[in-house]
């Protein structure tokens, strides 16, 4: 008979023989450590991120693949900024030189048709620069999202992928930006409409209107953007339509609001910084260069030509690299909040290890951890 007072034997140590199955690479092999840091493949280690992991991972992308991530965003903003300068700047000097040259009795009418045309010409810049910020956005998605597997793509397998999920971030794109336009519209429109009305009154509440109007548009653009931070992550990596994206994004996003909303003005803010910082001295060079070159103002046009030029060649570099680290926390954004309310770091790890180990896995993306998440290709 046992003695209940008597002290248990202490546990076996395992011998050598007795594991049958081969340590995890993720795994510490010492059998008196119980933890082990998580893994980290390639851009992050696969755990929910920390501000400072999100914040060098985001500028980390630039210089983890500069060809493809840098390059894309130079394209971009190159094709958008040139096409919106050559445009712009030819309707502008049409109408200009049609409206000095129309006859005195016709110039009202001349001058209301070239507005018309003027505005009708910001169309084209318009349309490239949504299609070529939804093409960006997706390439840095894939980017991010591969690159935290430890894959390394190049500029030109990023945009065959990216370009399969194009138009529907480009839907979303546009619909973003018809809503702030429509916001903007209706602050404007009320404000108008009262200073129309004449009086003191009307000036009072116009100023009112445009004042409170203007902070309940952009606290309502601030809402939508946390909100709807992570859509163009679920359209290019769980291909889903934008209404199921949206839908979706607004479930990751609850309960991780004002964490979302606070991380994403914060890299907004720090990459405006930077950017003012790069590009006003060079501004600021340039002005007194066309002072001390040219003090008289004899060639005031060449001057400003040339000033316009230098201020193009720092503005999309500068407006490039904006872009891609924006895009980049936007996408780490999702990984994290994938990571805290689905477990999506445990689904990482094991495809990076069934990989080493030449297995053929899903994409880990694409498969939803929870069910009836409502996956639907668009």
């Amino acid at each position: 008979m046992t003695d209940p007072w008597q002290a248990p034997d202490a546990p076996v140590p395992p011998r050598f023989g007795d594991y049958t199955t081969p340590a995890s690479p993720y795994q510490s092999t010492d059998l008196g450590q119980g933890w082990a840091p998580p893994p980290k493949p390639g851009l992050i280690p696969l755990r929910p991120i920390g501000f400072g992991t999100l914040l060098g991972a985001s500028f980390q992308v630039l210089r983890r693949n500069p060809k493809a991530t840098f390059g894309s965003g130079l394209i971009v903003q190159a094709a958008i900024m040139l096409v919106t300068v050559v445009v712009v700047g030819l309707v502008t000097f049409w109408a200009i030189d049609r409206i000095d040259s129309a006859p005195l009795a016709q110039r009202d009418a001349v001058t209301a048709g070239s507005v018309l045309v003027g505005v009708l010409s910001l169309i084209v810049p318009f349309g490239l620069s949504l299609v070529g910020s939804a093409l960006l956005q997706a390439v840095i998605v894939l980017e991010v999202a591969r690159a935290t597997l430890g894959e390394k793509l190049r500029l030109g397998a990023l945009w065959r992928r990216a370009a399969t999920r194009l138009w529907p971030l480009t839907l979303w794109t546009l619909l973003l930006s018809v809503a702030l336009f429509v916001g903007t519209a209706v602050v404007a429109g009320l404000v108008v409409l009262l200073v129309g009305v004449g009086g003191v009154a009307g000036i009072v509440a116009a100023v009112l209107v445009g004042l409170f109007g203007g902070l309940l548009l952009l606290a309502a653009s601030a809402y939508l953007y946390a909100k709807t931070c992570t859509v163009p992550s679920l359209i290019v990596l769980e291909r889903l339509g934008v209404r199921a994206s949206v839908v979706r994004s607004w479930s990751l996003t609850r309960g991780y609001f004002w964490r979302t909303l606070g991380l994403l003005l914060l890299v907004g803010l720090i990459v405006q910084v930077i950017g003012q910082i790069v590009s006003t001295p060079v501004s600021l060079l340039s002005g007194l260069g066309t002072v001390l070159v040219d003090p008289n103002g004899a060639f005031a046009e060449e001057s400003t030509i040339i000033s316009l030029i230098l201020s193009v060649i720092i503005a999309i570099p500068v407006a490039a690299v904006a872009a891609v680290v924006q895009s980049a926390a936007i996408a780490l954004v999702y990984l994290d909040l994938r990571m805290r309310k689905e477990g999506l770091d445990l689904e990482l790890a094991r495809y990076v290890e069934s990989v080493a180990q030449g297995g053929n896995v899903p994409d880990p993306y694409l498969i939803p951890t929870t069910p009836g998440a409502g996956h639907s290709a668009a």
